[in-house]
């Protein structure tokens, strides 16, 4: 899950890191009162000018003309008006933070990820902050370990591989250690200070925060999370859907496996589909033939049949679903006749007939034998490895629009032979 801007700066100054005072407004007057109400802060005398930036979980908003400048508390009234007025990639834009505009003499880069070649988080420093750090070729970088996290001397250490020295140097190496330790306490996948400025006095304050939490850790992170208001979920950078809500409540009623990830599109074929990165070549793929999905998800790491049935279930109480596709990947982790056992039951739940509803089931690999025993008992076909992603997608497809796959004209164009 992405938090927006000023979400991420209230969490990691929960870790003592530095930043700008912000003001969130959702409305022109309101803006009025918020510079004002920074004009009287101590934090900054008297402050001249403003900055006012529109809240959107992702970057990019400056090319976009969504942070912008004001002189005066009524030009802030203006400018906010302006931005709230404004849809950024689909996204409504509904509240703008307000904060004033300091003078600094230097903009880093300071950010913890994970290295998915070393398996391990990875701390990241750059002389060259801004909106250009990804083509900047000056990062300096250290993997630490996750159960030790970062010593502020080995901050020191990569700050210095970056090029800093004397006060610089000492005051990244605590923020970089107070970084790594927010990335580690909060389930973080992402954390980003860009920029991270030094002001003349050698103070080093975060004008702009980016913050992502793995979603599976949400439940740890309850708490945390409550104080910051309503999140969007990542995949999508709006407010979920009923429906949506109710499927990440149906995935957290047992930590055992993945059911649950939806995201809803308008269509009327249901989807259960995954398989290291198999789900989303399915969704591409019934698009291509013609399908319309009604979602998108993700299936995987044995799942309880509870909770297969429940997802199933909620899958195709939606008005308008004409059928469910089930396609997976081949599958190790995760036992066939569990998801068949769950997906059955969803069928019956929801009151309808599996032989009727059922337009694909690929599913191969663990349990497969027993999987298609129960299916076939059901009326249902299952189908294995020699079916390839392409055309269980196509078979859906067809099978949503009451059409039998081999009495389409090149129902066998698809290639057999690419296995997946």
């Amino acid at each position: 899950m992405k938090l927006l801007e000023h979400q991420s700066k209230k969490l990691l100054s929960q870790f003592g890191l530095a930043f700008t005072p912000a003001i969130v407004v959702q409305t022109a007057e309101a803006a009025v009162q918020a510079a004002k109400q920074l004009q009287a802060s101590s934090f900054i005398p008297h402050p001249s000018s403003f900055v006012l930036k529109a809240q959107v979980p992702f970057g990019g908003r400056g090319k976009a003309g969504a942070v912008r400048f004001a002189d005066t508390p009524g030009d802030a009234c203006r400018v906010a008006g302006e931005l709230l007025a404004m849809e950024l990639r689909g996204v409504k834009v509904t509240s703008v933070s307000v904060e004033p505009k300091i003078a600094f003499t230097r903009e880093l880069y300071a950010g913890v990820a994970w290295d998915t070649t070393a398996k391990l988080p990875v701390a990241l420093l750059s002389v060259a902050g801004g909106v250009e750090v990804e083509a900047s070729k000056q990062v300096a970088r250290r993997n630490f370990d996750p159960w030790d996290g970062l010593s502020a001397f080995e901050g020191r250490e990569l700050a210095a591989q970056a090029g800093l020295s004397g006060k610089t140097l000492v005051g990244i190496g605590g923020a970089l250690e107070k970084l790594a330790r927010a990335f580690l306490a909060c389930d973080a996948v992402l954390m980003e200070i860009n920029p991270l400025v030094e002001t003349a006095d050698g103070a080093l304050i975060g004008l702009d925060a980016h913050v992502e939490i793995e979603d599976d850790a949400a439940y740890r992170q309850k708490q945390r999370l409550a104080t910051l208001g309503e999140i969007a979920p990542t995949a999508t950078g709006r407010k979920p859907t009923p429906l949506e809500l109710e499927a990440q409540r149906i995935d957290a009623m047992d930590h055992r496996g993945v059911a649950g990830r939806v995201v809803e599109f308008d269509g009327d074929l249901a989807l259960l589909i995954g398989g290291g990165g198999a789900s989303l070549t399915v969704f591409d793929a019934i698009r291509r033939h013609g399908g319309k999905p009604a979602n998108y998800c993700e299936v995987g790491g044995n799942p309880t049949e509870e909770k297969v049935a429940a997802l199933t279930a909620l899958l195709l109480s939606k008005p308008g679903i004409k059928k469910v596709a089930v396609i997976m990947n081949v599958v190790n982790n995760t036992r066939a006749d569990v998801m068949a056992r769950g997906v059955l039951l969803g069928c019956e739940k929801a009151g309808r007939k599996p032989a009727e509803t059922i337009s694909v089931f690929r599913i191969p690999g663990s349990w497969e034998q027993e999987a298609r025993a129960l299916l076939a008992k059901a009326g249902v076909e299952a189908l294995g490895r020699e079916m390839s992603l392409d055309e269980a997608a196509r078979r859906a497809v067809a099978g949503v629009c009451d059409r039998h796959p081999s009495n389409e004209i090149g129902a066998h164009r698809a290639p057999l032979q690419q296995k997946h």
